[in-house]
């Protein structure tokens, strides 16, 4: 639960803050640890999202929770301790209400004896990914929590910055897009009913290009209001459908990786993130198989996570991990079972698995620049024969006239 006060801390300053507590008299102890007098507190109050059994806690960003595994890693080199180094951090989120009530709320956990995957696990304030979490549980007890905090801080970072190439790669294209349609849909909407009440008081015969667009034309000024409310519509069902329904999400990636093109490199890059993650707990110490498990979890395919989660469960029975791959219905990229075979016959599976994802960022990277390349002269092309189609349909009545 989390608890709302008004109070005065150990230097005199008056603070209004948050607490997190299973009761008030938990909360009133913490306060207390934290030499603040509290003047008012209260639970919070229970909200719409509450009653509706929707969870509120706060979805940690990517960036943001590398900056904190940097942060925290580099006082941990230092020698300071992780409760002290809690402490300083929360100073560095002033304005972040939320981020500041996270750490005061795993460095209470910690003051109570509590190890970090624990405290972590205990707080209900930000939601953490289940291979961070599991990172830190086997990186603390062996000794390596700095290490791995650091590793974690460059994965988190370097799936931030792929995300972001892509976003601003498909920023110019998507915008192109969007403009063509609106151009396309106000002509035939607007423009083309206005010329064709001219061409109609002719009474001429209209060329086969001229009837078709003002078909269209007409089509979109009597229909614009139900296509609208149909694309959103559409938008809405598919976007509850990919949340709610597991089978039509699965349905959908399926589809995905059988797309030309497309296909390959998705299916590149969810296994450049699997052996990237699958390094990374690899050499933090963590079992293999529990390695697969959670490496299969951060992979947003639906038809590669449940792939890889049923070869887990082929490994546990004692399968090598290339076996259980080749025995799967599902397709994978033959180079990367060669390699996991490789790996696993030499022992180097976690230097196999770090050349995989860099292998596979940096194709993929090329595959989209190609893309890209083309993508923007096809777009200019289909836009521009569009807009000129349609100009060039309500030209020809006007020829034919000069003409005759």
């Amino acid at each position: 639960m989390i608890f709302k006060y008004k109070g005065i801390d150990e230097a005199g300053n008056r603070v209004s803050d948050k607490v997190e507590a299973l009761s008030l008299s938990e909360a009133k102890s913490k306060l207390k640890a934290n030499k603040i007098i509290y003047e008012s507190i209260q639970e919070e109050s229970v909200s719409i999202f509450d009653a509706l059994n929707v969870s509120m806690r706060y979805k940690i960003k990517p960036k943001e929770l590398a900056s904190l595994s940097r942060e925290l890693s580099m006082y941990i080199r230092s020698g300071i301790t992780i409760v002290s180094a809690l402490k300083i951090m929360q100073t560095h989120y002033e304005k972040n209400r939320k981020m500041r009530l996270f750490l005061s709320s795993v460095s209470t956990h910690l003051d109570e004896g509590k190890n970090l995957y624990t405290a972590l696990e205990s707080q209900r304030v930000v939601i953490l990914p289940e291979f961070f979490k599991h990172s830190i549980k086997v990186s603390e007890s062996g000794g390596m929590l700095d290490e791995v905090l650091l590793e974690l801080s460059r994965f988190l970072r370097e799936q931030e910055k792929i995300t972001k190439e892509i976003k601003s790669a498909f920023a110019y294209p998507t915008f192109m897009i969007f403009v063509s349609l609106v151009m396309v849909a106000f002509m035939l909407s607007f423009v083309v009913p206005q010329i064709t009440g001219i061409f109609e008081s002719m009474h001429q015969e209209l060329p086969t290009p001229t009837k078709a667009v003002v078909a269209l034309g007409d089509f979109f000024r009597d229909n614009i209001k139900i296509i609208f409310a149909s694309i959103v519509l559409f938008v809405a069902v598919f976007t509850v459908l990919m949340k709610k329904s597991y089978a039509f999400a699965y349905g959908v990636d399926g589809l995905i990786l059988k797309l030309p093109f497309f296909g390959e490199i998705a299916q590149k890059s969810e296994l450049a993130r699997f052996s990237y993650m699958a390094s990374l707990l690899t050499r933090s110490g963590v079992p293999f198989v529990q390695t697969i498990n959670l490496s299969a979890n951060i992979l947003n395919n639906l038809v590669l996570k449940e792939f890889f989660i049923n070869a887990s469960t082929k490994v546990v029975e004692g399968k090598l991990l290339s076996n259980a791959i080749n025995s799967s219905k599902t397709k994978i990229d033959n180079a990367f079972v060669q390699a996991i075979a490789l790996g696993e016959e030499t022992s180097q599976i976690q230097s196999v698995l770090t050349n995989i994802s860099e292998l596979y960022f940096e194709e993929n990277r090329e595959k989209i620049s190609l893309l890209l390349t083309l993508l923007e002269p096809a777009l200019m092309l289909v836009v521009g024969g569009s807009i000129g189609f349609i100009v060039a349909a309500m030209l020809l009545p006007i020829f034919s006239m000069s003409i005759g």
